[in-house]
């Protein structure tokens, strides 16, 4: 399963390629506390993104790298560290990888159902901020004589604490069906209290909930506007209930993108601020869970933190 095939070259991405195990290899990672599951990425993996052009390599991770990763899990929540721990086959990291992260199902012949996620390298060596503005400036292209400037600020920690969060909420969400989990992206499917009046299909949301402009964004459309257009993007986000503009990819993204940036801001006491400028000043700001449309949905996390 996957969120649209266009955005595999700059997204954080979601159930592309299923692995089969045996149950002996499963049985001895989750022996494994979760920071030490390291392996490289299963074949299927580097299959998809050699196929997709790119010359993807294991990354092998350095004793600063694996206390970065160490780190990054210590901070997620009660619920995910519970779930991975009997759910989490894997991890990787790759260099030369097209996508951010991603995370696919493995096939074992036990009932439990396990994951692997997949990390592109880079990440360990940036800031949330740095790695969140570069993801969001893909929605844009810039003129000759540009003007206008998207930023996102979002604290010094390293991007792999955002990353491993989004990632790992997937997971969470697979193993508890907190969204729907639907084999054609078109089926029919039993609303749950967090696609409720906000998606009508896997990635459709209610028309309510969006607008002209903002199903031209790029998670939306595939394609690219141009930066002057972003004042009025983000204020046209900010009359809706997503976090992000990649919330709007999916329900599966939704859910992942309001869970992390809910975490790093109540949670950890970091900032996340859109933050648009025109020759240097700043004229808009989009703070998500200022957003009163997002506040009111934050109720459903509470289950993250029991």
């Amino acid at each position: 399963m996957a969120i649209l095939k266009s955005f595999l070259y700059i997204s954080l991405c979601f159930f592309l390629v299923i692995t089969t195990v045996c149950a002996q290899e499963v049985d001895s990672s989750l022996s494994k506390v979760l920071a030490e599951r390291t392996q490289p990425a299963p074949e299927s993996v580097f299959r998809k993104f050699r196929q997709a052009g790119m010359k993807p390599v294991n990354h092998m991770l350095t004793a600063i790298e694996k206390e970065k990763l160490k780190k990054a899990f210590s901070f997620l929540p009660p619920l995910h560290r519970k779930i991975l721990k009997e759910h989490l086959h894997s991890i990787s990291f790759m260099d030369d990888m097209p996508n951010t992260a991603l995370t696919s199902p493995v096939e074992t012949k036990g009932a439990a159902k396990m994951f692997n996620i997949t990390f592109r390298a880079e990440i360990l060596n940036q800031t949330i901020s740095q790695w969140a503005t570069w993801k969001e400036n893909t929605c844009y292209v810039e003129s000759e004589n540009n003007q206008y400037k998207v930023v996102i600020d979002a604290g010094n920690l390293e991007a792999i604490v955002y990353v491993l969060l989004h990632e790992a909420t997937h997971v969470v969400d697979a193993v508890l069906d907190i969204t729907p989990h639907p084999d054609d992206i078109e089926a029919n499917f039993k609303t749950t209290d967090f696609t409720t009046d906000v998606w009508d299909k896997m990635n459709t949301p209610n028309q309510k909930v969006t607008s002209a402009l903002l199903e031209t964004t790029r998670f939306r459309s595939g394609k690219q506007l141009p930066i002057s257009s972003a004042p009025d993007v983000y204020k046209a986000l900010q009359e809706t209930p997503f976090a992000s503009l990649y919330s709007m990819a999916s329900w599966h993204e939704d859910i992942a993108e309001l869970l992390t940036i809910y975490h790093l801001t109540a949670k950890m006491n970091q900032p996340y601020k859109i933050v648009v400028k025109k020759n240097g000043v700043t004229i808009f700001a989009y703070e998500p869970f200022i957003n009163k449309q997002v506040v009111k949905r934050q109720n459903m996390l509470e289950m993250f933190y029991a």
